[in-house]
């Protein structure tokens, strides 16, 4: 049985494997960035992936979904640092099988990763309340982001220029203005501060 974790911190992924084998006995593969994870993925075929949003390169988000192509089926669990229920709602519904954050005592993950690695799904509990909470919210504007635009809020949460999430997507400075511009129109965000505030509260 294989897990691969994904995590640009070497610390992270060094505690990860500590946790993991003194409780379950697996081979522990390890990826600090989507391009050395994709490879690794289509080599071995985990039964588990354990994956971190915040990498450098091809995101989080677009990792999953390339995960996902390659294997439909494929047992994902999202360990971040963000713990509002937007990435959460996001990752799952591009069809991750559990997220928790790094928040989450060593018990809960150890309990995600048994519940994902035997085929079902798991929410950190604190996140799965607010999910329930908010599901009802049909008009939430939240609703309406695309995933690359959910990106794009995750992005300047971490205090990004404009500069830098082109960069950091690949695009032109040009398409990362206007797709800021698409965002605020749907958050009825007036000014472009207004909005970067609003990505730095999803990161809690």
């Amino acid at each position: 049985m294989k897990i691969l974790i994904v995590d640009d911190h070497a610390v992270m992924r060094a505690g990860l494997r500590r946790l993991i084998a003194s409780e379950l006995d697996v081979m522990i593969l390890e990826a600090a960035s989507g391009r050395e994870a994709m490879p690794i993925f289509r080599r071995e075929r985990p039964e588990l992936v354990i994956l971190d949003l915040n990498l450098d390169g091809i995101s989080g988000l677009e990792l999953l979904r390339r995960f996902r192509i390659e294997d439909d089926k494929a047992r994902i669990l999202v360990f971040s640092m963000h713990t509002g229920p937007l990435y959460a709602a996001r990752a799952l519904s591009m069809g991750a099988r559990g997220y928790v954050s790094k928040s989450a005592p060593a018990e809960e993950l150890l309990m995600a990763v048994r519940r994902v690695f035997e085929g079902g799904r798991y929410v950190e509990r604190e996140i799965d309340r607010e999910l329930t909470c908010t599901q009802g919210a049909l008009d939430d504007p939240l609703q309406k982001l695309t995933h690359r635009e959910v990106e794009i809020m995750r992005l300047l949460g971490e205090g990004k220029s404009l500069n830098g999430v082109a960069e950091a997507l690949g695009v032109s400075y040009k398409t990362a203005a206007n797709s800021c511009s698409r965002i605020k129109e749907k958050l009825m965000c007036e000014r472009t501060g207004d909005l970067i505030r609003l990505a730095a509260e999803f990161r809690h």
